[in-house]
């Protein structure tokens, strides 16, 4: 049937609307020369397992080689991935090469042994946002895969974390939480598996007698640790009313020794209001297992504690949940300044997981995030040196997400050994300014437009403490816009951001 002139003008009036709705991807296509990414320092404590997978983009076979490692550590060539232990504390400074059939790039990776670990903050994935409570070990195996499929991990994407919902009842040697055999089968396989990966898993629990998922605790009103769900009864969260509070038999000891022998990485505790005594408890046995464990406390953390609490924790929620709504990220991402002086390497303001992509607690959709509001989220969070905790389905990506997850000039503002908080250097009506020093003397500053038209911000050099000529560069065209002799201004598109890298022109 052939369309009529009317039929033929809806058509072509509905394909380019379609055209317009395609979101606009930023982030050039990595280069097929090696070029090495992520994170330029790394923490482990002596005697614990190291585990570093060079994060390098670039055509394939590829040959890595370290100057410089020291005795306990070994480089397989092949894969990039720097394995071993270090017993002496010590600071080792090590020159990373990797070559293809393009060409040859040197990075330096400082590898420091001492009581800090996560020196940068933790990138990965947590399985909540996506599965809620409908994790299992086929999802969790899933999530590691895609993360290599889709070269994350080649970009610095390191954790595969598993949220609430895996725990059955306790046991084993230790009488420590054991999974629930029918969601996890083999968790010591997995762990294994997604090592063998390259990557590191993260595990959940609760000093509660109960996990907001009605799972087991870390805690028990009896000394055997048994345990009866409370069923779905009315929600008591948060009460201090059992079983959501703290039982009168603690278990973390040996709940830490029996995620050490799993090959645990990073631990989400989970309960509120989060005090001190359960954080030190806790951490001391993390530290006496015998495996870094990364400890990120979960949620909303009392502002007065956050003195006391943050030397034991390596990440503290500073709000309640996210939920993929522009009033719930905006809220979460811009109102953390009165944080920032208790940030430094290893110790991280946490504003809650990533909502791009693919989310839904259990029935994943596409974020309500416009585009435009999805650059703002990646922008404030790299911005501010957060934990980058993706949320989302990894099997069902498309190449706007992808692109957010891979722009390598934006993930290094996250990942700045220097770890410094950007500070609101400027606010008028709802155009915002931020800016992070960086290790080399330059500034990450974002343009933030939160209102609902687009508009002009600017920032003046003096505002950012410098002085004098100063190269921009775009980081998410990745993109020099030449040297500026007293500030920059840029259009904003509504809910949008511009993120510049600011420094002497030479």
């Amino acid at each position: 049937m052939k369309p009529t002139p009317l039929l033929s003008i809806l058509l072509a009036l509905a394909s380019s609307q379609l055209l317009l709705a395609e979101p606009a991807i930023l982030t050039p296509k990595p280069p097929a020369e090696p070029r090495i990414n992520g994170p330029k320092i790394s923490g482990v404590r002596p005697g614990s397992p190291f585990l570093y997978s060079i994060p390098a983009t670039g055509e394939r076979p590829m040959n890595f080689s370290a100057k410089g490692l020291p005795d306990g550590l070994k480089l397989d060539s092949a894969t990039g991935r720097i394995s071993g232990k270090l017993d002496k504390p010590g600071t080792h400074e090590v020159v990373l090469s990797a070559k293809n059939s393009r060409g040859t790039v040197e990075r330096p990776l400082r590898i420091v042994v001492g009581e800090t670990i996560a020196l940068t903050p933790p990138m990965g994935w947590n399985s909540w946002n996506c599965w809620g409570g409908r994790i299992d070990q086929e999802k969790t195996l899933a999530a590691a895969k895609a993360i290599v499929r889709h070269g994350l991990d080649q970009h610095g994407w390191t954790y595969v974390n598993i949220d609430d919902a895996w725990q059955g009842r306790r046991g084993g040697p230790y009488q420590a939480i054991q999974p629930d055999s029918e969601r996890f089968p083999d968790m010591k396989g997995l762990c294994d598996e997604i090592h063998g990966m390259g990557l590191k898993v993260g595990i959940y629990s609760s000093p509660w007698v109960t996990t907001y998922a009605r799972r087991i605790g870390g805690s028990s009103e009896n000394e055997n640790g048994d345990w009866t769900s409370p069923g779905n009864g009315p929600k008591t969260v948060n009460k201090k009313i059992l079983p959501w509070a703290i039982g009168k038999y603690h278990f973390a000891e040996k709940d830490a020794k029996q995620w050490a022998e799993w090959g645990i990485d990073y631990l989400k505790y989970d309960w509120n209001p989060i005090e001190v005594p359960e954080t030190a408890e806790m951490d001391k046995a993390l530290r006496a297992s015998g495996r870094d464990v990364v400890l990120s406390l979960s949620n909303s953390t009392p502002f007065q504690s956050i003195g006391e609490l943050s030397p034991l924790a390596n990440c503290w929620r500073t709000t309640g949940d996210i939920k993929d709504t522009w009033d719930s990220m905006w809220k979460k991402g811009f109102n953390g300044d009165k944080w920032a002086r208790y940030q430094k390497p290893g110790h991280f303001n946490d504003p809650d997981m990533l909502v791009v992509g693919q989310v839904g607690w259990g029935k994943p959709h596409p974020t309500n995030l416009t585009p435009d509001e999805q650059y703002t989220h990646i922008s404030i969070w790299s911005l501010l040196s957060a934990p980058l905790l993706l949320g989302c389905d990894l099997e069902k990506m498309d190449d706007f997400t992808l692109s957010l997850l891979t722009n390598d000039e934006v993930i290094a503002v996250n990942q700045d050994s220097l770890c410094k908080q950007a500070l609101k250097v400027s606010e008028k009506d709802k155009l915002i300014v931020f800016a992070k020093q960086l290790e080399d003397g330059s500034r990450a500053v974002g343009l933030f437009n939160l209102g609902d038209k687009e508009e002009t911000v600017s920032v003046k050099w003096q505002e950012l403490g410098l002085s004098g000529s100063q190269a921009v560069r775009d980081l998410w065209r990745q993109k020099d816009l030449g040297a500026l002799p007293a500030g920059f201004e840029a259009p904003v598109a509504s809910h949008g951001v511009v993120l510049v890298k600011v420094g002497p022109a030479h």
